[in-house]
Parts: structure tokens; sequence; C-alpha cells
């Protein structure tokens, strides 16, 4: 997985220094340097102008959700979702950690919260590896771990469990993720917004005569990616 990263990351800097690089040739070569400079220092501008107005929009947002979650409205909300997080995860414990992170992942993309979900998000992973652990599942658990659980259960059992050596730590298989892995995943990115707060800042940094109106479009467009991509998990959770 570190690999691929490094990959995408060199390839993603290959391909900007390319694109710089071919902008720069093409305007000394029509004679237009002034305006490559003027567009960079208009573009850094832009920028940082815009730094500024998101990070003013993710601190109100991010604070209102931080103030649900100390008053509890969030846990409560947590709650009344439950038979959905049933019908999504079946196969997820009652009163799993996992679920107040997941339902925490979806308040916070309902709310077009994308920076508050990430957290959230990364907690829900945690607490299913952890499950998978408990499960036993294969990659989860290295082999010497298994076996030192095994010892230690016939060893109440007062039964002599003389094991081989292994030679190291446990031989760790390559990781699957599980049903609950995928769901989440796919749900997270297919995400329904009720109130796009990126796109509606975005538009109005940049002169939109109604930048709420893409409101109405959001709704429908993730309305139906995760009513596609509900359909999509409940069929490969079948097979």
């Amino acid at each position: 997985m570190k690999q691929i990263t490094v990959r995408c990351k060199s390839m993603l800097n290959y391909l900007w220094a390319f694109m710089m690089i071919v902008g720069i040739l093409w305007g000394a070569l029509h004679g237009n340097m002034n305006l490559v400079t003027e567009g960079a220092l208009n573009s850094a501008k832009e920028a940082v102008s815009l730094c500024i107005t998101m990070v003013g929009v993710i601190s109100l947002w991010t604070g209102i959700l931080e103030i649900g979650q100390k008053a509890g409205l969030v846990e409560q909300i947590a709650g009344k979702m439950r038979p959905m997080l049933n019908f999504l995860f079946p196969d997820l414990p009652k009163d799993h950690p996992a679920s107040q992170a997941i339902a925490t992942n979806i308040i916070a993309n309902v709310l077009g919260l994308g920076w508050a979900a990430t957290p959230a998000g990364l907690k829900a992973m945690e607490e299913l590896a952890k499950l998978e652990m408990e499960r036993e599942t294969a990659g989860y658990v290295s082999e010497v771990g298994r076996k030192e659980k095994d010892r230690g259960r016939d060893s109440l059992r007062g039964k002599d469990a003389l094991l081989p050596e292994t030679g190291g730590i446990g031989n760790v298989r390559e990781r699957m993720a599980s049903n609950e892995m995928c769901t989440f995943l796919i749900l997270n990115i297919s995400s329904l917004q009720l109130i796009p707060v990126n796109m509606i800042a975005y538009r109005q940094q940049y002169g939109s005569v109604n930048p709420a109106g893409i409101i109405a479009p959001a709704i429908v467009a993730t309305f139906v990616s995760t009513a596609v991509a509900v359909i999509y998990c409940k069929i490969m959770n079948k097979k």
C-alpha cells in the first residue's frame, strides 16, 4: 500500500511539473511571458483568498459539529440511525464502537462537512479492523498471535500445548477488506449531502449570483449515487 501511495504521488508530481513547463514554454514561444507571470501572481492571490474563506467556513461548521458531539446530540442522532445501520451492516455487533464512528461520519457527510467526516471515517475503519482481529480473520491476526491465543486457551483447560518454534514474529497474511469496510467506504464516497457547504463557499467566492442554487441538484445527485451504492453493496454482500 505504501509503495502504491508513493508511486501515485510521484506520478502526480511529474504531471504537475509537465503541465507547468508546457504552459511556460507555450507562453515564451508566443511572446506572452508577461501574461504567464500575471496569471501566476493572480492565481496565488486567489488561492490565499479562497483558503481564508474556507478556513472560516470550516471553523464554523466543524465547531457546530463539535458542539453537537459535546451536547450529546450526535449520539442521540446515532441512536436514531441504529435501524438504518443494522440494515446496512447486518453483521456488525450491536453497540459496537464502530457504529458511533460510522454514524458521525454519515452525519458530517450529510451536512457537507467532508473535512470533519475524515477523522470519524478513520476511527470507523480502525474499529472495523479491530473487529476483524476479534473474528481472527486471516491477515489481521498473525499466525504466532493465533497460536499464542490457542496456547492460552489450552493452558486454561489444563492441557499441555507444546508448539514448534516459528522463528520470529508471525507471518501476517495479506489483508482483505471485510464486507463492513467495503460498504462503509462505498457509502462514504457516494455520501448523501443535504447542504453542500464546500460548493456553496466556492460559488460565493467566485461571485455566483445564487451560491445556494446548487443545493437541489446536489441532493438529487447524491441521493441517486447513495441509492445505487446501497443496492450494489447489498447485492455484493449476498455473494
